[in-house]
């Protein structure tokens, strides 16, 4: 089962108690900020399928928040505003938001938006394009310079993985933990040895893997 998780930002408790309230019912699992700084905070810690987030809120409002969450993950976003200017807006969809919900709303219409913007982002995220290396999600196939690549399950895991975090250096602990499992028994030279050969498969777009001294790797794409 898939588990779709969705962060709600407002610093108003009693909207992001609706809004979880509704988004529950639909089977999503919801977490909450009540200020734009908290919730940079737990993007980085985790992997949302969406952000709701309000935009006139305390300590960094809901553009600043957004614009920071972009820098390192390209999560879906739907703004929510007691304005309804079209300034404001165009300034959100500028950022790259994916919808703008005006207050007060309809948490059914709200629900309808979530499921519309998450349905539009998994059909585009299927493929992911770096210049010439392609990854096709739903196939589980790579093409590096419109040829197909042959990787082991695990190169196509651990290179999947990679991109998903982009940007963001991860150790080889949460490789090994996220990849091969809490149970595996091998140590730090599985992470290098996979990574070596996965770089030998991409070619000119190994380039893209890059060495964290000390820690692990990253894939960096900007």
């Amino acid at each position: 089962m898939i588990i779709i998780k969705i962060l709600v930002v407002d610093d108003e408790v009693l909207i992001r108690e609706v809004i979880k309230e509704y988004l529950l019912l639909e089977g999503y699992e919801v977490d909450e900020a009540g200020d734009g700084g908290l919730a940079v905070d737990l993007a980085k810690q985790y992997d949302y399928d969406l952000i709701i987030m309000d935009i006139m809120m305390p300590k960094k409002d809901g553009y600043q928040a957004c614009k920071e969450i972009r820098q390192i993950k390209n999560t879906p976003f739907i703004m929510l505003s007691a304005r309804g200017e079209e300034y404001d807006k165009l300034i959100g969809f500028d950022l790259g938001i994916d919808d703008y919900v005006t207050k007060p709303f309809s948490p059914k219409e709200l629900v309808a938006r979530v499921k519309a913007v998450l349905k539009r982002a998994n059909n585009e995220e299927s493929i992911m394009r770096f210049d010439g290396l392609v990854i096709d999600d739903k196939a589980h196939d790579v093409f590096v310079d419109e040829k197909k690549i042959n990787l082991t399950p695990k190169e196509y895991d651990l290179l999947k993985y990679l991109v998903a975090n982009k940007n963001i250096a991860l150790s080889r602990e949460q490789l090994l933990t996220n990849i091969w499992g809490y149970d595996f028994f091998g140590d730090d030279r599985t992470i290098d040895t996979h990574i070596k050969t996965l770089r030998n498969n991409l070619g000119d777009y190994r380039k893209y893997i890059v060495t964290v001294r000390g820690m692990g790797y990253k894939f960096e794409y900007k």
